[in-house]
């Protein structure tokens, strides 16, 4: 896969419950493509709070220790909010390819949320596809995505 992430790193993923069961499928997609990833959780349906996954994936990738960050909860917004409070960070919420890809050109996102209750299983997968593989287009957006940071 040509893609513009080092995944020489793993990829990191992580969600709460309402997101657990498109992770594993996610995480599927993963290891189909020979992928590494680490899973951060939640590990089951069980009602958790959402915070407890997303800072971990935030902080892997924040640290390089992650070549980039998979989020899913419900509507997205809560992980979405949670990562974006770390500086290295820039998590956007995607709900379909074109969105994924604009949030790579445009945004530089490290960090993609998916609302696992408002996409198909099988769009998830194409936009981490899309995610991963669309390079950041720097330019006139270079400038923007510098000023993000506080």
């Amino acid at each position: 896969m040509n893609t513009p992430f080092d995944l020489q790193k793993p990829v990191a993923i992580g969600c709460d419950h309402a997101g657990f069961d498109y992770k594993e499928d996610l995480i599927s997609f993963l290891e189909g493509n020979g992928i590494a990833f680490k899973d951060f959780g939640a590990f089951s349906t069980e009602s958790v709070d959402y915070p407890d996954f997303a800072h971990p994936v935030a902080n892997a990738v924040e640290q390089g220790e992650a070549a980039f960050g998979i989020l899913l909860c419900g509507s997205a917004n809560g992980v979405a909010i949670t990562a974006n409070k770390h500086q290295g960070v820039r998590a956007a919420i995607c709900w379909g390819e074109e969105l994924a890809q604009l949030a790579r050109q445009h945004n530089n996102a490290n960090v993609i949320c998916i609302p696992s209750r408002f996409v198909r299983e099988g769009d998830a997968e194409k936009m981490v596809h899309t995610f991963m593989n669309t390079p950041f287009e720097g330019g006139r957006h270079e400038k923007r995505v510098g000023k993000i940071s506080c």
